[in-house]
């Protein structure tokens, strides 16, 4: 994804303020060379924001006519208005190694056995997951094919599949789970006979 910054010369929370009341957001990038302090359009970026690819890809960041490479960092919204307030970049090159949350896309769902023949219940237990690796090689998201589910089945993060160079982050876990499909609880019936002796009982115990 492509974007549009603009060199910010002054600083301070005055300045800050005075920005975003024209409708600018005020923002930072670091990393790979000396910090650049920036201003980008508020609308832009809002919707910029609400897109996936925004927060998880390697993103084209157009200042002063010159184009870098950036990672989103971060950002900071107004506790109750619609209004992002500062935004943080990562400024990378060919040799940044980093880690980043990349989402999960599932797919295939409907027509596994697990959910087409079995009437199986398909937990998603993780919808992303940490990756490290190179920046230029970080993906957009994983794609997770469950076509193959069957009843009873778990899918680990060491099923899935992924580019040579990435590697997913396990925080001290051997192989978290990403995916499990389990059979729906039938709840059993209860005897109409059984039904009818409770009001019997405690008829009796009043007498």
């Amino acid at each position: 994804m492509k974007f549009t910054a603009f060199e910010r010369n002054l600083q301070g929370t005055g300045a800050s303020r005075r920005l975003r009341m024209s409708g600018k957001v005020p923002g930072i990038v670091f990393g790979a060379g000396e910090p650049a302090m920036i201003e980008l359009d508020h609308n832009a970026l809002y919707f910029a924001l609400k897109k996936e690819a925004f927060h998880s890809s390697l993103l084209e960041m157009d200042l002063g006519g010159a184009t870098q490479k950036v990672l989103l960092r971060d950002f900071q919204m107004h506790p109750w208005k619609q209004q992002v307030l500062h935004v943080d970049f990562q400024r990378v090159d060919e040799t940044t190694r980093l880690r980043k949350k990349v989402p999960l896309h599932f797919s295939g769902e409907e027509s596994s056995v697990a959910v087409k023949t079995d009437k199986c219940l398909v937990a998603h237990v993780k919808t992303e997951v940490e990756v490290e690796c190179l920046a230029t090689q970080l993906p957009e998201f994983i794609a997770v094919d469950l076509t193959g589910l069957v009843k009873g089945q778990s899918l680990h993060v060491s099923d899935l599949v992924l580019a040579d160079g990435i590697k997913v982050v396990k925080h001290g876990k051997l192989d978290p789970v990403i995916v499990s499909a389990t059979a729906p609880k039938i709840e059993e019936e209860v005897a109409p006979a059984a039904v009818a002796a409770v009001p019997a009982k405690k008829a009796a115990k009043k007498k």
